[in-house]
């Protein structure tokens, strides 16, 4: 699956994602709601070391990223001159939507309440389907780890991927 080329005007009212400075995540998503967008930070309960205790934090799923649904053509400048935006990830001719069915499937896990974390990008390894759970009808790519099976769910614009636990028993070549 290659990088689609751009035309003047991507699809209108499509996802995106927006680079955003270092740990501004939760900044920027704040501010885009209050713009009246629409977005989308995943994020993961993670547990923080200092020096003098430990505590559980949620983290985004995609750092230095958020993910915002709008019309490209249209309504790029409110966007871009958001406190913390760096810049919408695209080709030097215009920005590039992120694959509906890849948010949806980040969705998807998010909503599960399933275990998940950030996961280095991976294009090799046998695809597989869900077919049971409340993940069912998921793809995705099956790796194993320490004995426990996962499901590698990838945004490619990004080269970015999660994973979240799965029971071997509920999948299937894809």
């Amino acid at each position: 699956m290659g990088l689609k080329l751009a035309a003047a005007c991507p699809a209108p009212a499509a996802w995106y994602a927006l680079q955003v400075r270092h740990q501004h995540e939760h900044f920027v998503a704040n501010h885009l709601s209050g713009k009246g967008y629409h977005h989308f930070l995943p994020t993961w309960r993670c547990r923080r070391r200092w020096c003098d205790r430990t505590v559980e934090i949620d983290s985004p799923l995609f750092p230095g990223y958020v993910f915002c649904h709008f019309d490209a053509c249209d309504r790029r400048v409110p966007i871009v001159t958001t406190p913390g935006v760096i810049r919408i990830v695209g080709i030097p001719c215009g920005p590039l939507p992120v694959d509906d069915a890849e948010i949806a499937a980040i969705q998807r896990v998010i909503a599960s309440g399933a275990a998940a974390g950030p996961w280095p990008y991976v294009k090799t390894g046998q695809r597989i389907c869900i077919r049971h759970g409340s993940l069912a009808g998921l793809e995705g790519i099956l790796v194993e780890v320490k004995n426990r099976c996962r499901l590698i769910v990838s945004i490619t614009l990004l080269q970015r991927s999660i994973h979240v636990d799965i029971d071997s028993a509920e999948v299937s070549p894809s």
